[in-house]
């Protein structure tokens, strides 16, 4: 078998000297995986510092503050998953319930509960807005009431301080069915690699959650477009 080197030379394994073919096409393996997360972690902290990117996204003219690369990966769960209700906590400006509600517009089907402390006013007949603290349990009720026994897709995007989003986890996960999942954003700050200085966020959360369940596990096959804002944080359940 042919093993092509870095250089793009052909090295031909054969002896001693297929030995030495191995050896440098592992050589060449670890150089590029090092130099990747090298330099995706670089263009991460480059993407996110920028007011223009993060802050300069819109989905048809509502503001979303959302890696694309993330958006297109949500695309992928919803068609292979199924959902009839999305639930997401932490509504901001709207733009990714209205991203959500366009999907399901394409599908003929399916719903979005958002929830967030502040009222929005991007508006959608596929949207439901729920003002007040998602960790309420009048707000957790009628989510419940809402969903019934549907399938549902989970996202957590609220207030990302580790022990509000841990409470966030532990009730919201009830709704997941098996082979479902319940995304954690923002699992990239306090310095994973962003923002160091944030404190335990969700990244923290999502730790603590783990080593309290094991119906959830992490799915690494979701970051594989390389840079993601919610790392370790797409969970599906397996039991």
């Amino acid at each position: 078998m042919n093993v092509v080197s870095r250089s793009g030379k052909i090295l031909r394994e054969k002896g001693v000297g297929g030995l030495f073919t191995r050896l440098m096409a592992r050589v060449d393996r670890s150089f590029h995986k090092r130099f990747e997360k090298y330099y995706v972690r670089q263009f991460h902290k480059l993407y996110y510092d920028n007011p223009k990117t993060v802050h300069g996204i819109h989905w048809f003219g509502t503001k979303i503050q959302k890696l694309p690369l993330d958006l297109w990966m949500y695309q992928e769960i919803i068609h292979e998953t199924n959902p009839d209700y999305i639930v997401e906590t932490g509504t901001a400006d709207g733009g990714s319930a209205m991203f959500f509600a366009s999907l399901f517009d394409l599908r003929k089907k399916g719903k979005i509960i958002t929830i967030d402390v502040k009222k929005c006013k991007a508006h959608h007949p596929r949207v439901t807005k729920l003002v007040g603290s998602s960790t309420d349990p009048k707000i957790v009720q009628r989510v419940k009431r809402l969903v019934g026994k549907k399938r549902v897709l989970v996202i957590l995007d609220s207030d990302h301080v580790r022990d509000h989003v841990l409470k966030e986890m532990h009730i919201y996960s009830q709704f997941v069915p098996k082979g479902g999942y319940m995304v954690v954003e923002d699992t990239n700050v306090n310095g994973h690699p962003v923002n160091p200085i944030y404190g335990p966020g969700p990244m923290e959360a999502v730790e603590a959650f783990l080593k309290q369940r094991d119906d959830f596990v992490i799915d690494l096959s979701r970051e594989r477009l390389l840079l993601t804002f919610f790392p370790n944080g797409f969970l599906k359940r397996v039991r």
